[in-house]
């Protein structure tokens, strides 16, 4: 009998450089931005096959309902939702999925994913997952992006000793790098992209956080003991996970465990962090013009419009830059400083409170 593998889609990402069309009740997973369907919704249906089980999704309180309605609506319903009272970071996260995963299936293993990456070589993410079970049944299994360029934006992670045949002992994990320091990390071959996506046991998880970070676990294994439960939905007991610290996995085990492992992959993996990814990720007219609504374009290149507001977007004249129009707001920017929406969210945030 082949091992069984639960997906559990970590659904806790804010999106603010992407607004205003990802807001606080409604963040960039829940939308269609690189693909037809929403982005967990697209994270559900790459894990198909005999190999999986129904996925678990872990979210805030205030996003139930769209987890549950959305992987519905693609007959990816949930067998497990659990639900955060706030944010406590990805080592909370990775606990909860463990403990979930010995809950369900003990002997199963836990592929932990985000919600709001683009894979766009599914298959070839399938067969990096079933090249790292048998690693994964006593590691922590991480999956390294193949870099396409230095990119200053990602963490790296430098590969040790092969384990087996394209899997990897973890020497060092390293910070984001200036141009310099990642255009070294692609030429000499041995640093990939830290994408944040797991393989492991759920024993082996459990074990690991009960040595490098058993305050995590102990908070999370009490506010897991103490949720209420409402059919599929685990709603973590807010007095217990308010102890729980705000590490990150990275930060609590995978930098200080030996039971690690690294599986480098080209899997067409993009974040989309922002809006100047979502351009260059975006179909494009022979300006360079990704368009998406009603919009009018005259001597208009290199430009993003997405209309979700209703009335028609006219552009003349103008090039490198993206309007984006929603119910929620409009912004208006050079597509050069796309980093800096996170400030017009955080300004929209106090206007509105």
């Amino acid at each position: 009998m082949s091992t069984k593998i639960i997906p559990v889609i970590m659904s806790g990402g804010s999106g603010t450089r992407l607004w205003p069309l990802s807001t606080p009740a409604a963040p960039k997973q829940f939308h269609a931005l690189a693909t037809a369907n929403s982005m967990i919704q697209e994270t559900a249906l790459r894990l198909v096959g005999d190999e999986y089980l129904a996925p678990v999704a872990i979210c805030g309180r205030g996003h139930c309902d769209l987890v549950v309605s959305q992987l519905g609506q693609i007959n990816k319903a949930p067998q497990a939702v659990i639900l955060e009272p706030f944010g406590r970071n990805t080592a909370a996260v990775a606990a909860m999925a463990a403990l979930s995963g010995q809950e369900s299936d003990p002997d199963a293993l836990v592929l932990l994913v985000p919600a709001d990456h683009v894979i766009s070589k599914p298959q070839a993410f399938h067969e990096a997952v079933m090249a790292a079970v048998e690693t994964a049944k006593s590691r922590i299994v991480t999956f390294g992006i193949t870099p396409a360029h230095p990119e200053t934006g990602f963490g790296y992670i430098e590969r040790g000793a092969a384990l087996s045949a394209g899997i990897f002992e973890i020497k060092k994990f390293w910070e984001k790098p200036d141009l310099a320091t990642a255009t070294t990390y692609v030429e000499g071959g041995r640093h990939d992209w830290n994408a944040g996506i797991f393989l492991f046991s759920p024993e082996v998880m459990l074990e690991e956080l009960s040595l490098y970070a058993p305050e995590v676990l102990a908070a999370c294994v009490d506010a897991y003991k103490r949720a209420r439960r409402d059919g599929v939905i685990i709603n973590l007991d807010e007095e217990a996970f308010c102890q729980v610290p705000s590490i990150s996995i990275d930060y609590a085990v995978m930098e200080n465990t030996r039971r690690s492992a690294v599986i480098p992959c080209d899997i067409g993996w993009a974040d989309v962090g922002g809006f100047a990814e979502l351009w260059r990720l975006g179909e494009k007219d022979t300006s360079a013009n990704h368009v998406k609504g009603a919009a009018i374009l005259i001597d208009a290149e290199n430009c993003l419009i997405r209309n979700d507001a209703g009335p028609v977007v006219a552009v003349i004249g103008l090039s490198d830059i993206m309007v984006i129009s929603t119910p929620s707001g409009i912004l208006v920017a050079p597509l050069s400083r796309a980093q800096d929406v996170k400030k017009a969210a955080e300004a929209a945030k106090a206007l509105l409170s």
